[in-house]
This record gives structure tokens, C-alpha cells and sequence, in this order.
């Protein structure tokens, strides 16, 4: 579950919400008692999702740091970025560059108006949020919001955190990667992370109950699948590995397992 799930134009504090759970999961502030019973509900179903979701938080904040620090990448696009929990991509950033610019894009309005109240950057850099749907990557790379702070003639780092693996085979979610990258130029980077099925016996479980709370179905896909999508880059050491052993911190969890945190992670650059 992530920002990019569709939500209601009017969201209602008695029906949950996909972004406020998956702030539920973070321990944030920003959700509801309808949303904290319909999370512990997935839950139960999915036990893996609290810890998928923080080893996921984690690695986007590790991950950014690292590209701000040692690759000096100043652009970030984030792409189905959900609510703003802090630290927020631009936070992280920021605070190694505050010149960096970031834009947020998601297609839940009432995503786009709680980010708009909360998100504030530096004074030298710039921080935007765009409503656009990852599905059609034209209306993203098109979005005036993106013109506006993004130089795309310069390198961009091209966040898809647990997106991907909401995009159905016969949406084309590679066609909509190789599109995005496309727009970017040399020296741009993938990072990306997608929830998998390897570390089970059966398919990882697409229980009716994430669909009934306005979630859309998982695709699960293979390691070989994943790599799919950083075709022609050139993957970061220490390649795609679980998200909390991608270059973990002393605070990073070190006894989980791929049952613990079903998903890959990785950080590629263009060349």
C-alpha cells in the first residue's frame, strides 16, 4: 500500500483511507481510528506489511542521502510519494543540499491537498507536488508543477517506492519505467522498490480486504522481474538486494528476513 492507490475526491475521517494507513504503519500522526482498524485488518491478512512499509521508509531515506552526498545528484522526482510522513524526501535531501529540488507527484487529491498544507522546504531550494497518475507517465513528465522546478536537462534521481508493484502486467509497467527514464538525462538514477513473492511456498496473498479500503491489487514479481527494470543501468553496490540490507545504517534492523520484508530495493544510474 502507498499514495498511489486511488482515493475518494471527498475523504471522510470514517472511511479509511490507503495513505492515512500507510501512515498508521509508519507511526504517524495523520490517520484516523477507522484507518488504524482497517491497517491492523491488512495486517492480519499481510502480516509482512508494518515492516515491509518502515524497511521501505528507511531505505528511500538512505537512498537519498546517498545520492545527494556521494553521487551530488540535486533533483529528485518522487513519484506516488503518499502522505507526507517526516522525514520526507525533501527533508532528507535538504539537509544534505538545501539548494536540492524536489517534486512529489500522486493522483489522490485528498493526497495532494494535505501535502500542499504540510510540505515546506528550504529557502534555497524548491519543493512542489503535482496530481498525476504513474499509469499514464506523459501527464507527470507534462505536469507544469514538474517544468517548474525540475530542470530536466539536468540529472534527476527517479523514486518509484512501492509503486510499480501496483501497476497490473497489462498496464505495461516496464513501457512505463523505460518512458519516465527516457525523459531523463545521463547521470539520472532509478530507485525503486517492489514487494515479491520469492520468500514464500505460494503466491504472496492479494486478500479482497486491501480492495475494499480503496487498495488496488498487488503484483508481486520475481527477482528476475524486478531487475527487468533497471535494464541498460548501472546498479549501485550492492545491487538488488532486501530494502533493509541496501547499504543499512547502525540503526538499521539486521535479523529480518525476506518473509520479514518481502520486497527488493535498488539504486541504479543512468549512464
Amino acid at each position: 500500500m502507498d499514495g498511489t492507490a486511488a482515493g475518494p475526491e471527498h475523504a471522510s475521517p470514517e472511511v479509511p483511507h490507503p495513505a492515512r494507513m500507510y501512515d498508521y504503519y509508519l507511526g504517524g500522526r495523520d490517520h484516523f481510528e477507522a484507518d488504524a482498524r482497517a491497517a491492523e485488518a491488512v495486517a492480519a491478512a499481510i502480516p509482512s506489511i508494518p515492516a515491509e512499509a518502515r524497511a521501505n521508509r528507511d531505505f528511500m531515506a538512505r537512498a537519498t542521502r546517498w545520492l545527494a552526498a556521494e553521487r551530488g545528484v540535486r533533483q529528485f522526482l518522487d513519484i506516488g510519494s503518499g502522505l507526507p510522513t517526516e522525514p520526507g524526501l525533501h527533508q532528507v535531501a535538504q539537509a544534505v543540499s538545501p539548494e536540492a529540488k524536489v517534486v512529489y507527484s500522486d493522483r489522490d487529491p485528498f493526497v495532494l491537498r494535505h501535502a500542499r498544507a504540510m510540505l515546506r522546504g528550504t529557502a534555497e531550494g524548491s519543493t512542489a507536488y503535482v496530481r498525476a497518475d504513474v499509469t499514464d507517465p506523459e501527464s507527470i513528465l507534462d505536469a507544469p508543477g514538474l517544468s517548474d522546478t525540475i530542470d530536466l536537462g539536468r540529472p534527476v534521481a527517479l523514486s518509484l517506492n512501492a509503486v510499480v508493484h501496483f501497476v497490473p502486467d497489462e498496464q505495461h509497467p516496464y513501457d512505463i519505467v523505460r518512458t519516465l527514464l527516457g525523459a531523463l538525462p545521463a547521470g539520472s538514477h532509478l530507485v525503486l522498490t517492489h514487494t515479491t513473492a520469492d520468500f514464500r511456498g505460494r503466491a504472496r496473498r492479494t486478500a479482497t480486504e486491501p480492495r475494499t479500503w480503496g487498495c488496488p491489487p498487488l503484483r508481486p514479481r520475481t527477482r528476475r522481474e524486478v531487475a527487468r527494470f533497471f535494464d541498460g543501468l548501472e546498479l549501485a553496490d550492492p545491487g538488488l538486494v532486501l530494502p533493509h540490507r541496501w547499504r543499512p545504517s547502525r540503526e538499521t534492523p539486521a535479523d529480518l528476513s525476506g518473509a520479514d520484508v518481502p520486497s527488493y530495493a535498488g539504486v541504479a544510474r543512468k549512464p
